[in-house]
């Protein structure tokens, strides 16, 4: 099956799994394009079909599609939240100073969704000592340890999730590793991590107006509004289970495992962007 005989088929797998990140909440692209692709696949002449490598959109042109679906969806409210939630991570950046924390993904580079949190790196010499220091500051934080494969070897990434005007997530390095350039999942580039000036910058750069009016008060209108989760969980719908192979039948899985249409990490990306974002 190619995507040239279907006519776009990239396209629409592309297209349902961004609407399955912005509507559903699925949050890796990986689970996203496969989730998509049978959902797809499955309606080809009434009977369950097979994808090829080449049928899977890459997750940059997920990412694109996302950001279309965004855009519409929710038109200047989007540029607003934007700079909302750059303002929760300046603030959150100026209290984690001594751990010369840097802005990563969707909220540096703009392309944010419904549900989009603040990803920062942070390099404690120490992680007690960064622990010490949320709890002076009086966050409410979680920690929790992720066990993932990187280069052929297992690597332990510590992340700690923050409760605030929107979720912060904080992925903990050592010190030497701020000198790094890690490489995204979704395009290959190496990571922008954007330091306390940079994002300054950005906000004067891109929030002209808005960036004026919170200097001179040291607050951003609305944010509460802007930012405030959704209220109810989405409902269960057709793709529950969707990831789950029949059991017993025999089948082959619709699509390629893990790793076989892409670069095996990608499906998890421990230097995020959603995120989170080829």
């Amino acid at each position: 099956m190619s995507a040239e005989r279907f006519g776009g088929l990239r396209a629409r797998i592309a297209a349902e799994a961004a609407r399955l990140m912005y509507e559903e909440g699925v949050d890796q692209y990986f689970t996203a394009k496969r989730m998509a692709a049978k959902r797809i696949l499955g309606a080809v002449e009434g009977r369950r079909a097979r994808c090829r490598p080449a049928d899977l959109p890459s997750n940059g042109e997920i990412r694109e599609a996302l950001l279309l679906f965004a855009e519409r969806a929710e038109g200047s409210q989007r540029t607003r939240r934007l700079f909302a939630l750059r303002i929760v991570a300046l603030e959150a950046m100026r209290a984690l100073a001594p751990f010369s924390p840097r802005l990563i993904g969707s909220v540096s580079t703009g392309h944010i969704r419904r549900g989009s949190d603040v990803d920062l790196h942070v390099f404690p010499a120490h992680e007690e000592a960064l622990e010490r220091h949320l709890r002076a500051l009086g966050w409410t934080f979680d920690r929790e340890l992720v066990t993932l494969q990187k280069g052929g070897q297992l690597r332990e990434y510590v992340h700690v999730h923050v409760a605030d005007a929107a979720p912060i997530e904080l992925t903990v390095y050592a010190p030497r590793e701020l000198r790094l350039r890690p490489r995204s999942s979704t395009d290959g580039k190496p990571i922008v991590r954007l330091g306390i000036a940079a994002v300054e910058a950005l906000c004067a750069r891109d929030h002209r107006e808005a960036w004026a009016r919170y200097l001179e008060t040291g607050e951003v209108e609305g944010m509460d509004v802007l930012l405030e989760a959704d209220e109810d969980e989405p409902p269960p719908g057709p793709f529950d289970g969707l990831l789950e192979d029949g059991g017993g039948d025999g089948e082959a899985p619709a699509c390629p495992e893990p790793g076989e249409e892409d670069d095996p990490d990608q499906d998890y990306d421990p230097l995020p962007g959603f995120e989170g974002a080829a």
